[in-house]
């Protein structure tokens, strides 16, 4: 094989993909790679749902609990570190299985995106912050769809950040954000990947997972995780993280442990979504709905489809 065979398992939060990418690893003979930018850092075990010894089964995992929470990280060295990673995988006779609900990480790491150093100029930023104020983000949006229309399709008008960075690139560069995005993509990937997505028809039956988790969540102790961090000094990562953030009114007596627990189960909800929307326009993905299904059976039925795409890779075929 010229490139690297390897799985992907993806879905919204909640949704049973640690169990199944620990069962495709166990049946093809394979390691996970997370791809969850929250299961990276060191001791932000409960909120991230990263998983447990018992969870893992005995299969290693790598890209997990690695980086102190004071650091900060970015999808360039995910990806070249990941890289890394699945190749160790593969040089011991091995499949890589990544899986996470990060949709930037898995999509940067298989397509091997190539990350040119962003430039950014303080004095741009600051003048187009000032035309916001000024102007409001109608008109920048309207500036945006006229120099770089693709980017423009791809945003929301309120996604400010983003909508600011692309002017920002733009008229620092004299070149389109989308233009630098399409180039970043011209490298050939190392991967030939399976793609599996975990989905429910019935979206309800996944909401009531996620409501499910936030309370076991909290019965293994949430509320002292999100308070240990909240205490670590430059822990700006934890802050932001689902899971802490939701918390922080009860611990301030703004909101009793109900209304917070509530907070963070619809944050969860729409995190899902969001997801969900990310991934649906990825149309490589092979979608397993689970209503109605055990863990085992999904399981089954992915099991088949790997061992025919396994198949094909040893027969020289294209992936399926």
């Amino acid at each position: 094989m010229n490139k690297i065979p390897a799985i992907v398992v993806v879905g919204a939060t909640a949704s049973g993909k640690t169990a199944l990418a620990v069962a495709l690893a166990k049946e093809c003979g394979g390691e996970v790679i997370s791809a969850d930018s929250m299961q990276i850092y060191q001791g932000m075990d409960i909120a991230t749902a990263k998983p447990t010894p018992a969870e893992t089964e005995g299969v290693p995992h790598h890209m997990m609990d690695f980086l102190p929470v004071t650091e900060t990280y970015s999808v360039a060295r995910y990806v070249e570190e990941a890289n890394r990673i699945a190749g160790e995988i593969f040089s011991r006779g091995r499949i890589p299985v990544v899986a996470g609900g990060t949709g930037l990480y898995v999509d940067s790491l298989i397509d091997n995106i190539v990350f040119e150093d962003e430039p950014d100029n303080a004095a741009i930023r600051m003048a187009l912050r000032e035309r916001r104020e000024k102007e409001g983000m109608e008109a920048l949006f309207a500036e945006l769809e006229r120099v770089d229309p693709a980017a423009a399709a791809r945003l929301h008008v309120h996604n400010e950040n983003r909508v600011l960075r692309a002017l920002e690139v733009y008229y620092l560069t004299g070149e389109t954000l989308s233009e630098r995005q399409r180039r970043s993509r011209l490298a050939e990937s190392p991967f030939n990947a399976l793609w599996i997505g975990l989905d429910y028809r019935d979206r309800q039956r996944l909401y009531d997972r996620i409501d499910r988790r936030v309370e076991d969540m909290l019965a293994r102790g949430l509320l002292q995780e999100a308070a240990d961090y909240y205490r670590l000094p430059g822990a700006a990562t934890a802050s932001q993280a689902i899971g802490y953030k939701e918390l922080k009114g009860y611990f301030s007596g703004e909101l009793t442990l109900e209304e917070a627990a509530d907070n963070l189960k619809r944050a969860t909800r729409r995190y899902a979504k969001r997801q969900l929307t990310w991934f649906r326009k990825n149309e490589r993905i092979h979608w397993l709905y689970r209503d109605g299904k055990s863990g085992e059976e999904t399981a089954r039925e992915a099991a088949a489809l790997a061992a025919a795409w396994l198949r094909q890779q040893k027969g020289g075929d294209d992936p399926v």
